[in-house]
């Protein structure tokens, strides 16, 4: 379970990163760039789609590897192999972070559909991509699961009951470090 959190944190630094770097483009100055701000402009952008709300960022650091980003509620969600989103499932948001071949995808859900049954679903599909589901913690109306696959995948999946509503957050990642 290491790495999932190794995985999130990533994540977490690789948006904050992008973010940052877009917040750099913006000359202070004037109309001539500073030489610092040229070299954030070019290794960093950052943009929101003012009709969508889709963010997309995109990072290359010191070594030349690139980190892109997209996230909203409209992104393609294109899940790992043996994944999909539950049935009749609302998709709230879906961040995207891809790196060198690495992937992370984190998408927000909403269903009516009972937690256990969600919870199932995804454990199942975990389960059968070869992923080791070792953490389960459920605390008041939250269940967690949550575990690795011995190719360095690693899947979360969180989901809360509301009311009538389940929300629910699936994290999967890998080749991300």
């Amino acid at each position: 379970m290491k790495r999932s959190v190794r995985t999130a944190r990533l994540a977490t630094y690789a948006i904050a990163t992008l973010s940052l770097a877009g917040c750099g483009t913006e000359n202070r100055g004037g109309e001539n760039p500073t030489a610092a701000e040229e070299e954030t402009a070019a290794r960093g952008s950052y943009d929101i789609d003012a009709a969508t709300g889709e963010t997309r960022a995109r990072y290359t650091d010191d070594d030349g590897t690139t980190t892109t980003m997209r996230s909203g509620e409209s992104v393609p969600v294109a899940l790992p192999a043996g994944f999909a989103v539950y049935p009749g499932a609302r998709i709230v948001n879906n961040t995207r972070v891809e790196q060198a071949g690495g992937l992370l995808v984190l998408l927000d859900l909403e269903s009516e559909a009972p937690l256990e049954d969600m919870v199932s679903y995804y454990r199942k599909q975990a389960e059968a991509a070869g992923v080791d589901v070792a953490t389960s913690i459920q605390s008041g109306p939250m269940t967690m699961i949550g575990g690795e696959a011995g190719d360095g995948t690693s899947f979360s999946f969180t989901a809360t009951r509301e009311g009538e509503v389940t929300t629910a957050q699936l994290s999967i990642g890998r080749g991300l470090e």
